[in-house]
């Protein structure tokens, strides 16, 4: 049986993924997202970002995990939306250094 090696992706933010247009719009849309983020949640692995789940909010959500994912293939996303008005919930977990990765790419202060 022939052993499989698997290696983890560095935890390095690779812009050279995305286009020039992406790599502008990323970025700006990442400043709007999150400079209005209501509630941060520390979790076990990452962090639970939290807005009100107005449309706008929704698009630009589901449009950072697309262009991010490509930049950073080591987050794991959950994009939630609670019933009855309840707020719009993004998670970026990850392996062990995750966190920290967060904390220093989305200049977060914990």
């Amino acid at each position: 049986m022939e052993k499989r090696l698997t290696s983890e992706s560095p935890l390095v933010c690779d812009l050279s993924a995305l286009d020039t247009a992406q790599r502008e719009r990323h970025q700006a849309n990442t400043r709007q997202l999150f400079g209005s983020v209501k509630q941060i949640e520390e979790l076990p692995d990452g962090y639970a970002f939290y807005w009100s789940a107005e449309a706008g909010t929704i698009l630009n959500a589901a449009e950072f995990i697309t262009l991010e994912r490509l930049c950073c293939p080591f987050f794991d996303f959950a994009l939630e939306i609670k019933s009855k008005g309840g707020p719009l919930r993004l998670t970026l977990t990850g392996r062990k250094g995750v966190k920290q990765f967060i904390l220093a790419e989305l200049g977060l202060s914990k």
